[in-house]
């Protein structure tokens, strides 16, 4: 194979064609657009199935449909319509089909803009739809990454009956790489035992989210507990640098990490020895590797694209076993690698406050070196 050019909105809905993709459901939504425009042409071309809905309620409800007959089936959207979404994810979670989802982030909340962001963490690892379900959330960091995630979202989706949503920002939507694209897979020709492809000559098949007999739903809530206890122990990924000898560490995912890592290698240059975790399994989270990391590093800084999100689980599972520093830029304000820098290098000098979150600590320094004011409510 041979590496191209790629724009990234283009490189996961291509992907995605190429692991077998049958069905994709959308609506327009800046910054992800490209991707539908990508699937109107490439899927019809293919003879494959590409409605534009009439809006990210009726594409979710279509997707929820052709899932239920077992086809690969796929949308993509960005934040505002991602949380449209939310009912429609809930019924496919509890009803048990595979849907891969991919979400460009956009600054919020609310319409926000079309700048990058990761303000959707929250909603995908901890929120999302009503009811006990958690999806796999997946966040590369580079256009070849993208790809390879994408490729393999749906053998996972089938794997677990579940959601897999892979959670990107607008830069990366949009920007381009050399990346190599995969293989084309067959399509599948089989359904799989539990789809609703017509009955005739067996037992119907049911699917649905609606159980009037709370015994008999509680019994689906354990069901979904128990596999979701299987992803937890089998797909938990993530990626290290600079770590073996490291006295400090960066956590940031997706771009946010992408960007630490060049301020890593610069703070190495000066002689700190500090490395970067990138988790890319935000769900599930990398919970035993976090705490190993807290236990044997002198202090952590988190880098988000958001005002801390990430940050909460970080010191959920790091247990207070190491200091903690927070740098976000929320609303579709990207951090550059000086600022990183400048935070790692505070890190390794100046003795963090124990009686201040690092949240609040942050907040009050952001906020003076923009020169803003805020009285309390």
């Amino acid at each position: 194979m041979t590496k191209e050019l790629i724009k990234g909105n283009i490189a996961f809905a291509e992907a995605a064609i190429r692991a077998g993709l049958q069905a994709y459901f959308g609506y327009p939504i800046t910054p992800q657009t490209e991707a539908l425009e990508w699937m109107s042409g490439r899927m019809p071309e293919l003879g494959r199935a590409f409605v534009q809905a009439e809006s990210e309620l009726g594409a979710i409800n279509m997707v929820y449909g052709s899932a239920c007959t077992g086809a690969r089936t796929m949308t993509s959207s960005s934040s505002p319509g991602i949380s449209l979404m939310q009912e429609g994810l809930s019924y496919i979670a509890t009803s048990e089909v595979p849907v891969v989802v991919v979400n460009v982030m956009r600054g919020g909340p609310g319409l926000g803009n079309i700048a990058p962001a990761q303000s959707d963490y929250n909603q995908a690892v901890h929120g999302g739809g009503h009811g006990d379900y958690s999806p796999i959330v997946l966040a590369p960091a580079n256009i070849q990454e993208l790809i390879d995630i994408t490729y393999e979202s749906f053998d996972l989706a089938e794997k677990y009956r579940c959601i897999v949503m892979i959670a990107i920002d607008g830069s990366m939507g949009q920007m381009m790489e050399p990346a190599e694209l995969p293989p084309f897979r067959e399509i599948k020709k089989e359904h799989p035992a539990w789809a609703i492809v017509g009955a005739k000559g067996r037992k119907p098949n049911l699917i649905c989210s609606l159980n009037i007999d709370e015994v008999e739903h509680e019994k689906v809530n354990l069901r979904l507990l128990a596999r979701w206890n299987q992803i937890r122990k089998n797909e938990v990924r993530f990626k290290e640098y600079y770590l073996d000898d490291a006295d400090f560490a960066v956590v940031g995912f997706g771009t946010a990490g992408r960007i630490a890592l060049s301020a890593v290698r610069a703070a190495r240059e000066k002689g700190i020895k500090v490395g970067l975790f990138r988790p890319v399994t935000l769900a599930p989270f990398p919970e035993k590797q976090i705490e190993a990391l807290a236990a044997r590093m002198k202090g952590l800084l988190v880098v988000e694209m958001n005002t801390g999100q990430m940050l909460d689980d970080v010191m959920r599972f790091g247990k207070d076993l190491s200091p903690v520093r927070f740098y976000g830029r929320p609303g579709g304000v990207i951090p550059l690698p000086e600022e990183i820098l400048r935070e790692i290098e505070a890190l390794a000098t100046e003795t963090i406050p124990a009686d201040i979150h690092p949240r609040d600590l942050w907040f009050d320094r952001l906020t003076a070196e923009l020169g803003l004011t805020y009285e309390a409510a």
